[in-house]
C-alpha cells in the first residue's frame, strides 16, 4: 500500500502536474517516457501516512488548478516519445484513469470511463473488473 501511494504522491507533481504545466507554457513540448517502474526505489521505503499526506495535499492544490483553466486548452498539442502525439484533454483523461486503476474494489471500474479518453496514453492500462 505505501508504494501505491507512493507512486500516487509522486505521479500527482512530478508526472502529471508538471506536463499540465508544459503543455499550458509550451508550444508542442515533447515528453520523455516516465514508467512507475523507473522510480520503484523511491517507493520502495516509502512511510504510508506521509504519502498519503502528501498525495491529499498535492491533490487539493491540483483540482483547484485545474477547476481554474478554460475549456479551450485541452486541444494542446505534445509529443509523448513514446505514444506520440497527445493532447492537453488525453492526459487528464490518463491521469484520471491511473488514479481510479489504482484504488481497490468497484472504483477501479471507474478507471474504463476515462481510458478511451486518454488516447495512445491508455494503451498500457489493464483493467480488470
Amino acid at each position: 500500500m505505501a508504494e501505491i501511494l507512493a507512486h500516487l504522491s509522486h505521479s500527482e507533481g512530478h508526472h502529471y502536474r508538471m506536463r499540465v504545466d508544459r503543455f499550458l507554457s509550451e508550444e508542442r513540448p515533447e515528453f520523455e517516457t516516465d514508467h512507475a517502474n523507473s522510480h520503484l526505489e523511491r517507493y520502495r521505503d516509502a512511510d504510508p501516512e506521509f504519502e498519503f499526506d502528501h498525495f491529499e495535499e498535492r491533490r487539493d492544490d491540483n483540482v483547484e488548478f485545474l477547476r481554474s483553466l478554460p475549456p479551450a486548452p485541452g486541444a494542446r498539442v505534445a509529443l509523448d516519445r513514446e505514444a506520440g502525439e497527445i493532447t492537453l484533454a488525453q492526459l487528464l483523461h490518463e491521469w484520471r484513469c491511473m488514479t481510479w486503476a489504482h484504488k481497490a474494489g468497484s472504483r477501479a471500474r471507474r478507471a474504463r470511463k476515462y481510458l478511451a479518453g486518454a488516447g495512445p496514453l491508455g494503451k498500457d492500462y489493464r483493467l480488470n473488473p
